[in-house]
């Protein structure tokens, strides 16, 4: 299989978390941002081995570097526009870039000012793009910071920008401590202005964060989801049968569709799923997959976990045995729980379809 050429789907990868070593170096030296190396390779190395830590707590301090170079309107364009193009590059067709606009006000942009500054990346990528013969649509997930107090003021934000390129909302952060509930009334707003939601949940808490993320945040899709396998229960009959009993969270996530943005190197970086184990062989991806509910292929944050969407899937089918079938239908459930319209999610599943085809 030539994986870079198959047509692909991104729904978790964070803006923020995907910047080119070099972009990183010209934009530190041009804000005053000291960083742990001017080398580009030696810098691409540090992020990767600190994120390697196996402490969610410890992978999200690289960020402190990444935010220190968005915080300018010229910063914020360049690293969404570079995304656009590396996205691209490996034929991915549609993209969801999630970001923290709050984490972005310290060279005095305002909230708007942040995601219009985004949005003009974003467009003058896709348009080089479609200059060169490619193709690329992109949405932008406004996300909340789950331990501040600024998820109504973030939801107004997505609302307000809604017709500028925000397709959905999304919490993150640390998550364990910090429930969507603290949230409630931004994601009752947001049901109100019927805008789709995506929550951060099952990556470092459990079952009763996943729960949450569906009641208080009505999640239409799961950040990582991969504890949700803490709520399913597996036995073995003496006719040596597996018998698996889904919880009620799991039930409930399996016969509704609810999306999992499975991002396979984080997870094993920040011990998502430390109760299986600690290689890849041991991630829950596999047992979910199989059980029917439908997963999605992510990279989370490209330059943290040294990834892209095409190593994603190549470590799935060296881990799992994976087919070419197997990958379409993870692109297809990808396009399916896309924050777009039908038209335009039944457009990139026919892309999908004939982009596959072309490789039987």
């Amino acid at each position: 299989m030539d994986i870079k050429s198959l047509p692909k789907i991104s729904l978790h990868d964070h803006l923020d978390g995907g910047l080119r070593p070099q972009t990183i170096i010209e934009l530190a030296a041009e804000v005053g941002h000291t960083l742990p190396s001017t080398d580009p390779i030696e810098l691409g190395a540090w992020f990767a081995e600190s994120a390697n830590s196996g402490s969610l707590v410890r992978y999200l301090e690289t960020f402190d570097h990444t935010v220190a170079v968005m915080q300018t309107r010229k910063g914020l364009e360049r690293v969404a526009y570079e995304a656009v193009l590396d996205l691209a590059e490996e034929n991915v067709i549609y993209a969801e870039l999630r970001w923290a606009p709050e984490q972005h006000l310290a060279g005095g942009l305002s909230l708007d000012e942040t995601v219009e500054a985004v949005q003009d990346g974003l467009e003058r990528g896709m348009q080089d793009v479609e200059a060169r013969g490619g193709f690329i649509r992109t949405g932008q997930l406004v996300t909340a910071m789950r331990h501040a107090d600024r998820g109504m003021e973030i939801a107004e934000l997505a609302v307000r920008q809604r017709n500028n390129g925000v397709v959905g909302f999304d919490i993150a952060g640390a998550e364990k401590g910090f429930m969507p509930s603290r949230h409630k009334a931004a994601f009752d707003f947001l049901a109100e202005e019927l805008f789709p939601c995506t929550v951060h949940a099952g990556e470092a808490d459990g079952v009763e964060s996943i729960r949450d993320a569906i009641v208080s945040g009505r999640a239409l899709r799961l950040g990582h989801g991969v504890r949700l396998v803490e709520d399913i229960m597996f036995s073995r009959t003496e006719g040596d049968t597996d018998l698996v009993v889904l919880g009620p969270v799991a039930q409930w996530v399996h016969d509704r569709g609810i999306a999992l943005e499975v991002s396979p190197s984080s997870n094993l970086q920040t011990g998502a799923f430390e109760m299986l184990g600690d290689t890849m062989a041991d991630h829950p991806f596999d047992i979910l997959y199989d059980l029917g509910f439908k997963v999605t292929v992510n990279t989370d944050n490209r330059l943290m976990s040294a990834t892209n969407l095409t190593k994603e899937l190549e470590i799935l089918v060296e881990t799992f045995g994976y087919t070419l079938e197997d990958l379409e239908q993870f692109q297809l459930n990808a396009a399916e729980a896309a924050f777009q319209g039908l038209p335009e999610r039944e457009e990139l599943m026919d892309m999908i379809e004939i982009g596959f085809e072309s490789q039987r």
